[in-house]
């Protein structure tokens, strides 16, 4: 596991006084401000974050130190982390996304399906972004109980029971 958790990233500036626009990964959106000062991803700058509204997309926010529409434009892109020490434990059946990546997954026979690439959600639901095994080659999978019935981190195992055809054949090894 890692020591820090992405909670969001600066999708560019909003206005001309140094207001951010801020994409956040956290379960409640307005969650993303709650744990204190959080820093970019080589660990270099820190930012306070004040929200200040909603956009489409997204929310609007206030970083320390951000004064000008230049200081947020070179902010876009920018990952902010925060300790993972600071958050909380999940709950039951409740992962942080970083947690699962890497993770093996299989099939319920035991079959290698390969390794988490990604979690993303798209809106309806999260999704697993599989790597086949041997390849560069990836699949989506919803990350739902029916498609995914067990996850065991301390295992490092996800086992899967995807739809039909969702896997190719001989991606299997």
């Amino acid at each position: 596991m890692e020591d820090r958790v992405c909670l969001g990233a600066v999708a560019g500036a909003f206005g001309v006084r140094g207001e951010v626009r801020l994409k956040s990964f956290t379960a409640e959106p307005e969650d993303v401000a709650a744990y204190g000062a959080l820093e970019t991803e080589d660990g270099k700058a820190r930012y306070e974050i004040t929200l200040t509204g909603q956009t489409k997309n997204g929310l609007t926010a206030r970083l320390s130190g951000i004064a000008t529409k230049e200081q947020a434009d070179a902010l876009r892109g920018a990952r902010l982390y925060v300790d993972r020490a600071r958050l909380p434990e999940p709950e039951e059946d409740e992962f942080y996304h970083a947690d699962l990546i890497e993770v093996e997954v299989f099939d319920t026979g035991g079959t290698r399906l390969g390794t988490v690439k990604a979690v993303h959600n798209h809106g309806a639901t999260d999704l697993l972004e599989i790597r086949l095994p041997g390849s560069s080659a990836t699949v989506l999978l919803p990350f739902t109980r029916e498609a995914v019935p067990t996850v065991d981190l301390a295992a490092g195992r996800i086992v899967a029971d995807p739809p039909d055809g969702l896997f190719p054949d001989d991606a299997k090894s």
